[in-house]
C-alpha cells in the first residue's frame, strides 16, 4: 500500500510511522502506506508526540493546535488528524521533497 491522505470533517487524517531519537526532527518520505516523520525528541512522557505534532504542524503550516494524535499515542504507528487543510495540499506539501 501507498501513503494517503484521507479526508475527515473539515480536514484530514492520514498515518504516521514515528523514528524517535532521531538525529535530526523532519518528514523522511513514507514508510509502507505511513508517513515517515523522525524526531530528535525520546519517546519518554509524550515528549516524542509533541515533536510529531510540531513536524506536521509546520511541513502543512497549520498551527499546532490544529493537529490532533488520533490513535497510537504510546507507540511507532499513528493516526494523525489535521483541521484546516484539503487532501490535496496535505498530500503535496508532506511528499514535498
Amino acid at each position: 500500500m501507498a501513503f494517503s491522505v484521507s479526508p475527515r470533517g473539515d480536514g484530514v487524517r492520514f498515518a504516521v510511522h514515528v523514528q524517535p531519537r532521531a538525529k535530526r526532527s523532519g518528514i523522511d518520505g513514507t514508510h509502507g502506506d505511513a508517513l515517515r516523520v523522525r524526531v530528535q525528541a525520546p519517546p519518554v512522557e509524550g515528549a516524542a508526540n509533541a515533536a510529531v505534532i510540531a513536524v506536521v504542524a509546520a511541513a502543512l503550516g497549520v498551527p499546532p493546535r490544529a493537529v490532533r494524535i488520533a490513535t497510537g499515542q504510546s507507540g511507532r504507528q499513528k493516526l494523525v488528524d489535521v483541521d484546516g487543510v484539503d487532501v490535496a495540499t496535505a498530500t503535496a506539501r508532506l511528499l514535498a521533497p
